[in-house]
């Protein structure tokens, strides 16, 4: 039944999206699904300006950057994001669920059919291996990379052993039973204590995911490839933030990306855990538009 739902509702946004986008970017919100790779990938488009593609991470949305669009596209950026296949309104062919390799060629593709040869690309969490391997893919492509609460490193056996089990739940229970699996770690115990609104929206998102996303993603995430080797070819412009509470990859992997990335700036987020994109989001958003403001 939730199959079908997805199915339908891709049919009317991507009906809904050519007429959306026939009007041209006037710096209105665009949203609708793209046919690309065989998947219907959502998409909502802000603002006007500079491109600023952002990705999210496992198995979260595009909504993650709820909190992000306003600012950064009131200060002329084009702020797009999307679900990757498989999570929030977007819908995976059966015989593709999804890997790093084939969220990277959606989002290539998606700026494709949105007229952006180059954008600010950034990647929180499953989204930092993805836009290491879209640079790997399309370097130019980049007018600057944001790494958001990521790693470069693979997974190592104990991460392996801990995204298996997250697959081997979905699969048994369902994507609801994820929730309190992954918001101990995406926010801090003080706002899931002090701000139930939060916990709920994250959580509305981790139950939206399909059984097969969420499959596909874990397995991703424990394959995902050394991107260690790719810091050092990366010569565009790099802002890396980092919730200091971060206990899915812990500030000591942003330093270390730091000193391997030429020239690139590290921001610590604080009052934050994983999700520090949207649990500061205005210190995430200040952080964002200091460094990108000087990319103009």
């Amino acid at each position: 039944m939730k199959q079908a739902h997805k199915s339908k509702l891709a049919l009317t946004l991507t009906l809904l999206s050519g007429a959306a986008l026939a009007g041209g970017n006037d710096g209105m919100r665009q949203e609708g699904m793209l046919a690309v790779n065989g998947a219907q990938i959502h998409y909502v488009s802000q603002g006007s300006g500079t491109p600023m593609l952002l990705l999210h991470g496992y198995p979260l949305s595009g909504e993650l950057f709820s909190r992000n669009r306003d600012a950064l596209a009131n200060a002329g950026y084009r702020v797009i994001t999307i679900d990757h296949r498989g999570y929030g309104q977007s819908v995976a062919p059966a015989d593709d669920a999804g890997s790093i390799q084939t969220y990277a060629k959606d989002a290539l593709a998606v700026m494709d059919q949105l007229n952006v040869p180059s954008a600010i690309i950034g990647g929180m969490s499953m989204g930092g291996p993805i836009v290491f391997e879209m640079y790997r893919t399309a370097p130019e492509r980049f007018k600057g990379m944001l790494l958001i609460d990521t790693i470069a490193n693979p997974a190592n056996v104990v991460e392996k052993a801990l995204w298996g089990g997250m697959a081997q739940k979905a699969v048994t229970y369902g994507p609801q039973s994820l929730v309190g699996e992954l918001l101990k770690d995406m926010l801090t115990g003080v706002t899931r204590l002090n701000k139930p609104g939060d916990v709920k929206f994250l959580g509305d998102i981790v139950r939206q995911a399909s059984v097969a996303g969420d499959v596909a993603g874990a397995k991703a995430l424990s394959e995902r490839l050394d991107s260690l080797p790719t810091l050092a070819s990366i010569t565009v412009p790099t802002l890396i933030l980092e919730g200091v509470e971060d206990t899915v990859y812990p500030p000591p992997f942003a330093m270390k990306m730091q000193q391997n990335i030429a020239g690139s700036k590290l921001v610590l987020i604080p009052g934050a855990a994983h999700a520090a994109i949207y649990e500061n989001a205005p210190a995430a958003n200040r952080a964002i538009l200091d460094w990108a403001s000087t990319l103009k």
